[in-house]
Order: structure tokens, then sequence, then C-alpha cells
């Protein structure tokens, strides 16, 4: 289906005013003459011959510097068709086959040439071009510098990434289409869908060269991004900005900063279409699927439907085939399991031989279980009859009767014991025994006095000899005897001893103890070995000899 925008975004992106065709022209009558004149009368042939001459004679051989412009390569013939333009004019230009097969440097879009050859014209189209018969390179030109600095600082804000390039609906419900709506363009992508799969086509207008031409591109892709998910106006799935060819300024619009940004913020895949298959622009590059013409994106756009039905009708077909084949299979192995299954006599056979086996042995193990159970009844009997109440209870009033007349005897000597007991204790009671056992006694307590006593001074003795002998030991194992006989003791800044030579540096702080106090020292650097004979030591107060005068 194809759908228009509304009338005002059709009005505003209208094609230049046409002229009024509405006026008719002023005519005089046929075959009156309506002015004399005595002007030669040319035919056309003749008047484009004469320019052609005269144009020919003036300009028989020129150079001339300029850009190339819509340039397309050699033609089908091997000739090559292309213009030469600078700041304010454009010339055309054709080099024949044999001239072009010969040239060292082939012409590029873009290139700025020095083209040397003949000015004639073209009397079929009364335009007048130069025929090259040699080109030279004469620098970059203009328009190609700018397009390429673009290029490089866009790609430098990732907007060419293949990162960011979002995949294309295989089968899109609504397309819009940004394109002229009065041009070839837009009829061949209709075309193009109706016959492949037909879809609902948005078309936003715009102009596709001229000043406003960028502005109105980068304005639809932002109305397009802009619909709202269900609104009046349905959100495309897929954009399609589309172009005929033309040379480089024609499609300048679509190198456009502001239509390369417009691309890469939008949410909606677009397919850029921009011209013919040689023709690049900065859209292309940004661009989520780039196709060589307007009906190739209508192609990539949407698949074809004849070979989707097609391919449906395929798989439908081999799945009915395939569930076929599958149930017949089923069937026949479902066939095959029940024959390799025994019958059900031969199931139940062995079962019921194991039931008639289990019933005879039954019967006689019953009869067995009675006879046990019976045996272990009597048993169980004699066992109550010795555990019987009136059993029991005659067997305690015996044992009682035996405690009674045990209970009488007992207490009878225990009477008789108790007064024994009583007369020896009124004899031990007596006033005299108990005076003699006091003063025999009281001796033995004054002679354990006498011998604690000495025992004590013994002990002291050997106690205070014993620690004599180990306060000398201590004294002379102790670092102070030293000392006194005159050694010292050199002490590091933690308190530890300093054994050797080697753990001294120069520069370090000591301490020399002595018997009678320390003295705080810093160790010097050590002076050779003195060959003079030894100095007596000088002998500092106390009698302790200097360590640091004489000595080695």
């Amino acid at each position: 289906m194809h759908r228009t925008m509304p009338y005002r975004m059709t009005r505003a992106a209208a094609s230049p005013k046409m002229p009024d065709m509405s006026r008719k022209p002023v005519t005089g009558t046929p075959g009156t003459d309506t002015t004399a004149t005595n002007a030669q009368e040319w035919t056309v042939s003749s008047l484009s011959g004469a320019l052609k001459r005269t144009l020919e004679d003036a300009f028989g051989h020129v150079r001339v510097r300029g850009e190339i412009t819509g340039y397309r390569g050699p033609h089908s013939s091997g000739h090559a068709y292309f213009g030469i333009k600078d700041e304010g004019a454009r010339i055309d230009a054709v080099i024949w086959k044999g001239v072009f097969q010969k040239l060292r440097i082939r012409p590029e879009e873009g290139m700025e040439v020095i083209a040397t050859g003949r000015i004639t014209t073209f009397p079929g189209s009364s335009k007048y071009q130069i025929v090259v018969e040699s080109i030279e390179p004469a620098g970059v030109g203009a328009l190609m510098a700018i397009l390429e600095e673009r290029r490089r600082k866009l790609a430098a804000e990732g907007l060419f990434d293949d990162a960011r390039k979002r995949p294309i609906p295989y089968l899109p419900r609504v397309i819009g289409v940004v394109t002229s709506p009065t041009g070839a363009v837009i009829r061949d992508i209709l075309h193009r869908l109706s016959d492949r799969f037909p879809r609902h086509v948005l078309v936003w207008p715009v102009r596709v060269q001229g000043e406003t031409s960028a502005a109105e591109v980068a304005a639809a892709i932002r109305g397009f991004n802009a619909l709202p998910p269900g609104g009046p106006v349905p959100r495309p799935d897929v954009l399609i900005v589309a172009r005929g060819g033309g040379s480089l300024e024609d499609l300048w619009s679509f190198n456009e900063e502001i239509v390369v940004r417009a691309v890469a913020e939008g949410t909606i895949p677009l397919i850029a279409a921009i011209g013919h298959e040689t023709d690049w622009t900065l859209i292309d590059l940004a661009a989520d699927l780039r196709a060589p013409t307007p009906t190739g994106a209508a192609e990539k756009a949407v698949p074809v439907r004849r070979d989707l039905v097609a391919t449906l009708a395929d798989l439908s077909r081999r799945h009915h085939g395939a569930m076929s084949r599958l149930q017949d299979r089923r069937a026949s192995d479902l066939r095959a399991l029940a024959r390799a299954l025994p019958s059900g006599e031969s199931l139940l056979a062995n079962a019921r031989q194991r039931v008639d086996l289990t019933g005879g042995r039954l019967q006689h193990a019953l009869g067995l279980g009675v006879r046990r159970h019976g045996a272990r009844l009597a048993v169980a009997g004699q066992k109550l009859a010795r555990l019987s109440p009136l059993l029991l209870l005659e067997r305690a009033r015996a044992r009682w009767r035996v405690a009674a007349r045990g209970l009488d005897l007992g207490f009878s000597h225990g009477l008789e014991r108790r007064a024994a007991l009583l007369a020896r204790a009124a004899t031990r009671l007596s006033p005299q025994p108990v005076r003699l056992r006091i003063a025999d006694h009281g001796q033995r307590l004054t002679t354990a006095g006498i011998r604690l006593a000495n025992a004590c001074r013994a002990t002291l003795s050997t106690r205070r000899t014993q620690v004599d002998s180990v306060w000398k030991l201590v004294e002379s194992l102790s670092h102070k005897g030293v000392l006194a006989r005159g050694y010292a003791l050199v002490l590091d800044d933690a308190g530890h001893a300093v054994r050797a030579r080697a753990n001294v540096t120069e520069g370090m702080a000591l301490d020399v103890v002595f018997a009678d106090g320390k003295v705080r020292v810093v160790a010097g650097e050590s002076a050779p070995p003195a060959r003079a004979r030894r100095r007596k030591p000088e002998v500092q107060e106390g009698g302790q000899p200097s360590l640091f005068t004489g000595g080695d």
C-alpha cells in the first residue's frame, strides 16, 4: 500500500514552482510575416555546423584545469564521458576509446586534473565539450578533500562502526521511504515491493538535490523515528533513503553531517540506496545496510513472497511425508514387538503353578503352626503356675516367719552385748587410770620437744652450709668477678653484648661496663696495629686501666 504523508508535509517538500502553462502564447495569423528582416535564414543543422567550426577554429587546442565530476568509467563502447568543473562553471568532456586505452593515469571522481584537448560542440544537444587527448593529475579535488576530512571526523566519533549497525527485519510490516515523490525512484521501489511482497509503505517526500535537501532528509529520518508505536500513523519497521544517480555535486546532500548524524541517532534500521552501484556517500557508511540501487533496496527490505509460499509448501509436503513415514515405521515396530511378546496363557502358567504349590505347602504349614503354638502355650502355662499369687504369698509368709525368729534371737544377743560394753565403760571411767595416762603423755611430750629443737638446729646448720657453697659458685661464674679482674663488657644500644669486631661499625654508640660502672663511647675507625713496643696502660681513678690508650 502506498501512503503519503499529510498534505501540509507534501507541500513543504514540493518541487520548485513550475511555470504557469495556463497562459496561451500570442501567435499571429499563419502565413503572415509580422516583421520584415534582411537577416540570413539558417537551418538548425547549418547553424550548428557553423558554430562548431567557429569554436574549433578559435579554440583548436587548449589545456583545462578543474575537478572531474560525474565520472562513471568507460562506456560500453569504450568511450569515457564526464565533466570538468571549478567554483563557477562546468564543461563536458569525452575521451575516445583509442585515447582512453593509451592513458597512463585513468580519471577518477573528484580528481583535480589538467586536461589537454580540443574544444568542439555536440550538435545533437547544442552543447560544447572538450575532446581530451591527454590528462594529468593536478591535485585532489576540493570536494573530495572536504568529503575525506568529514569522513575521518565522523569515523573517529564511531558513527560508522559495525557494532552499532542493527539487523534488517526479515519481513517488515511497514516500510518508510525518504525520497522525492515525483521521481522514478519511488515508482521503482513500489513496483519492486509489489512484485516481491506487498507491504504498507509510508513515503516522506523530500528534495533529493539542492540547498534544503540535506535538512529535509534529516528531518524526515528523525520524523519517522519520532513516530510512537501504536499511534495514528504506523511506525515503520525499516527505512529506505533513496535517490537516483548523479554527479558528486548532485549527491552532496547525502554527504552532509546533519544527514549522517540523523541516521546514526535513529533507532529504526535504515537502508541507504543513493545513486548507482559505483556511487558512495557518507550516509552509506552510517546506514545499517547499503543497497547498490533503489531497486536493490526494495529487494533487501522484503523477501520474495512466491519463494516463501513455495518454500512453505515444500516444507509442509516434507513434513507430511516425514510424519507418514514415521507413523508407518512406528506401526511396523509395534507389530514386531507384538510378535515378540509371549501369549497370556504362557505368562500365567508359571504363576498358576506357583499358586498350586503354595496352597499345598500352606495346609501342611498350618498344622505344623498349630502344634508349635500349642507347645509354646503349655510352656507358658507352666511358667504361670510357678508365678501364681497364692504360691508367691505362701513363700513370703515363710520368709517372714524365719525373719521373726532371727529378730528375736538378735534382740537378745544385742541386749547382752550392750550390757558387757556398759560394764567395760564403767571400769574405764575410774579417775585413777586417767591420772596415770595424763602423766605418761606429759612425759612423752617433753621428750618430743627436746628432740625437735635438736633437729631444727642441725637442719639450719646444714642449709646454711649449702647456701654458702652455692653463693661462692655464683660469684665465681658471675661476669662481675671477671670485671673485677680488669676486664670490661661492651653493649650496644639494645643492651646486647658485642662479641666480635665485625659487629661494630664506625660511629656506633656503645656502653662499656666496668666493675664500678659504665661509660658511653662512640666507635671510631680502627687504627692499624702498631709496631712499636706496647706502652704501659694508663691507670684511671679507682685503679682500672684505660681501654682506649696504649692497647691493641
